[in-house]
Order: structure tokens, then sequence, then C-alpha cells
């Protein structure tokens, strides 16, 4: 499966303008997702951020994760967290079966019972309609979601894996890897490679390194708030 590094390097921008424009705003060189979907905002040179394209479409009080952009906050911003993050391409073989048969697709219905999830397990950037963005799994018991993984970027040749959480109550189960491996499977027949984001700090990034993906590079995330409105 082939896919283009140059992509890859800036998968943020690519999917804000490229599969996933149709849930982004913005203008000039600068793209967020749009409010309700993950909080994520992107820009075509992190080197060169254009915060004057987010100035219409964010507004006071928004908080959001940004990848690879360093150096000062412009006014009307605030760093609220640095750190950094492994991305991660998958370098094994393709499932030959289906790990997790008993998960169902996630829908609109499954949204708040997604978010709670998330907020609960930290996966990452998420919002009530991230599950909108892609194919998304759980796995029910007793009608409560304990686990679940999904799709959110997209670019040609590329499909992250994302949302991945387990309830601290399912834990050491081995739910996450399943859903994974279910989730990149279905990536791998399609014709796509997958892969994913982890925090530096995260035990899971050992986990991922085992099942079989490798490590693309390090790169700098913040958060970051919007302190004035437009």
């Amino acid at each position: 499966m082939a896919y283009d590094p140059a992509v890859l390097d800036h998968i943020f921008w690519q999917a804000l303008t490229g599969p996933h424009a149709c849930y982004a705003s913005g203008s000039g060189a600068a793209r967020r997702y749009v409010e309700g979907f993950s909080p994520i905002i992107a820009f075509a040179d992190p080197t060169q951020p254009d915060f004057d394209g987010l100035r219409e479409v964010c507004k006071a009080g928004e908080h959001f994760y940004c990848d690879s952009w360093q150096g000062p906050a412009p006014e009307g911003w605030q760093i609220e967290v640095e750190s950094s993050m492994f991305r991660m391409v998958w370098a094994g073989e393709c499932p030959d079966t289906d790990a997790a048969p008993q998960a169902i697709p996630l829908t609109a219905e499954h949204a708040p019972q997604a978010m709670a999830l998330a907020q609960l397990c930290k996966p990452g950037p998420f919002g009530l309609r991230t599950i909108e963005l892609g194919e998304y799994w759980g796995i029910f018991e007793d009608g409560q979601l304990i686990a679940m993984a999904g799709e959110r970027l997209r670019a040609p040749g590329l499909c992250e894996i994302s949302g991945v959480c387990t309830h601290p109550s399912a834990q050491g189960r081995g739910l996450a890897p399943a859903l994974i491996r279910k989730v990149l499977r279905q990536q791998m027949l399609r014709g796509d490679t997958p892969f994913l984001h982890v925090m530096h700090d995260n035990p899971a990034h050992q986990l991922y390194l085992r099942m079989g993906f490798r490590d693309y590079r390090q790169t700098v995330v913040r958060v970051l708030a919007r302190t004035t409105a437009a």
C-alpha cells in the first residue's frame, strides 16, 4: 500500500482541505473542524501559522489541539499545554480474521455514550460528532459502551485509527487491541495504510509497537485557547 510521505507529514491540513473539507471552516492557510467535531486546527505551513484565517470561526473560550506549530501565541490566543506525540504507521500484515466480531457500528444514537467514554478515557480531541468522520465500532455490555475505536483523519492512501477507549471496568481484556485490529483490517482491505497518534508518555505507545506499528515521527502538539472574540 503506497502513500505520499509529504501527505502524512502534514496529515491534519491534508484531511481538513481534502476528504474532510466539508467538515471544516476557516480561510487562507488555516482550517478547523467545525464545532461539534474534534477540536483541531491546522495550518498549511506550521512555521508561518495563519491565525487570521481563524479569526471569524473560533469563539472565545474554545480550546483546540494543534500539531507541529511552535512559537509564541498571537494576541487573542493562549497556549495551555505543550507536549509531543508519536505518529505511528502500521508495518505489519493484514489480519486474516475480524478480531472483534462482537463490535457494532456506532451511529448518531450512540454519540452521547461515545462522548462520555472519551471524556472518561481522554484519547485525544473528541467531539459529539467525531464518530461521523469514519467508521467507529463499539463493544457493549448490558447496554453500556465499554470500548470503542474508529477512524478520524483521511487522505489518499491513508486512514487514521483514533478514539481508542476502554472503560476502566473493562480494561485488561484485550478489547482495545482487538478493535484496533478490526479497524486496520478494514482499512487495509480498502487499500489504505493505517496510522495513529499517541502521546509520548502514554504507555499505549509500547503496546502499539508490539502490535506492529512503527514510529514515523515525533511532533509537537499543543492545546491552545481562544481568549478573545473576533
